[in-house]
């Protein structure tokens, strides 16, 4: 009885300074635990253009997510979007309001970096401790914990 008892507190130990990771479906969820760094991302898919007003089965390649944390228990939104044209519609309108184009396409990942100083409440600042992300949208992510 004493040998499966220290075999269990071994596991345990071994298992609860390592972070988890894996790639998450819409409605899935993993953690990390007391990660130094967390890298977020989703695979550049090809924006299926369907429909008036650019609608897409795939949300246009777009990750969105909802991370807590357990360091101040503190729920961020989290949203992906390597499809996403953030340039400025001033091409559209052929220079008539004077504005250059500006702008670039949006980010497929995201590199969180432990903060432990940082303790603002809103926003994602401290990441020791859990580390939950809920996958909200429509496209798989995968996340890493160093």
């Amino acid at each position: 009885m004493k040998k499966i008892s220290l075999l269990t507190a071994l596991c345990v130990v071994a298992f609860s300074g390592t972070a988890f990771a894996g790639t998450i479906k819409p409605g899935e969820s993993t953690s990390c635990n007391d990660a130094k760094q967390i890298t977020v991302e989703v695979q550049t898919i090809a924006n299926k253009t369907a429909g008036e007003f650019g609608h897409t089965a795939n949300d246009r390649g777009t990750a969105s997510l909802v991370v807590w944390k357990s360091s101040n228990a503190t729920t961020v939104p989290l949203t992906l979007g390597p499809n996403d044209s953030n340039v400025s519609l001033t091409t559209t309108d052929h220079g008539k309001v004077g504005i250059k184009p500006m702008g670039e396409m949006g980010r497929n990942k995201v590199v969180l970096t432990s903060q432990p100083a940082f303790s603002r409440g809103d926003s994602i600042g401290d990441i020791s401790g859990l580390v939950r992300f809920t996958n909200t949208g429509t496209n798989s992510v995968t996340v890493t914990c160093q």
